[in-house]
């Protein structure tokens, strides 16, 4: 990635990019139940078995369809994906290290030879338009730096009738939440963030339809489909 890019992305972006330790901290807790979700309930007062539960839509895609994971983070949608299935699974991060956990998990489930791995900008994404049938975006939009322009990259490259399911920390999620969201923003870890209602009028702007907004604590679970 050139320096221009790095530059236009910002210090937050390029936090995560370097590898950030909460990443693997995060990594930890998700896969955890026994630890990680206990800790998610009190800290962020929400239930990391949604986030499971979420991934599972990769599972339900026919053969031949074509998911991109973005940010992929440490793979955790990967846990969605039925043995066998035969699915063209896009992992794109804008860190490296980000690419190899996910690429690690894709090994350890059996799934190395359909997971792509593709370091990019959430907001120019290499793709062409309508490439996908499913994007997920797991605790992703809050890591970005122009939320704005990742929901436009993300409607741009999801076909019609295709589906988006995600998760994110929003700026309206409650007064209990604001010393995680102003604690996330110091520690360079959170980006300027959006509102609920932000959020489903870019994705309406954008040609989503049947956009649902699920919160859970600080955090948001959010589905729409292409148009």
């Amino acid at each position: 990635m050139s320096p221009r890019v790095r530059a236009r992305l910002g210090p937050m972006a390029n936090a995560w990019r370097t590898d950030h330790p909460w990443a693997t901290v995060y990594d930890f807790l998700v896969e955890s139940r026994r630890i990680g979700h206990p800790i998610a309930r009190i800290g962020a007062g929400t239930d990391f078995g949604l986030l499971w539960e979420a991934a599972e839509v990769v599972g339900e895609l026919p053969d031949g369809a074509a998911v991109l994971d973005v940010p992929c983070g440490g793979g955790v949608a990967l846990r969605g994906m039925r043995p066998g299935q035969d699915i063209r699974y896009v992992a794109t991060d804008i860190s490296p290290a980000m690419l190899r956990r996910t690429e690690e998990a894709a090994h350890e489930r059996g799934l190395a030879r359909q997971v792509e791995l593709v370091e990019a900008d959430v907001a120019a994404m290499p793709f062409p338009d309508a490439t996908f049938d499913l994007c997920v975006s797991f605790t992703g939009l809050h890591c970005f730096p122009d939320v704005r322009g990742a929901v436009r990259e993300i409607a741009r490259v999801v076909r019609p009738g295709g589906r988006l399911s995600g998760s994110a920390v929003l700026s309206d999620a409650g007064l209990r939440f604001l010393p995680m969201r102003v604690t996330g923003r110091i520690a360079g870890l959170l980006g300027p963030m959006c509102s609920s209602t932000e959020l489903r009028e870019w994705l309406a702007q954008d040609g989503f339809v049947d956009v649902a907004l699920r919160p859970s604590g600080g955090i948001t679970y959010f589905t729409a489909t292409r148009a």
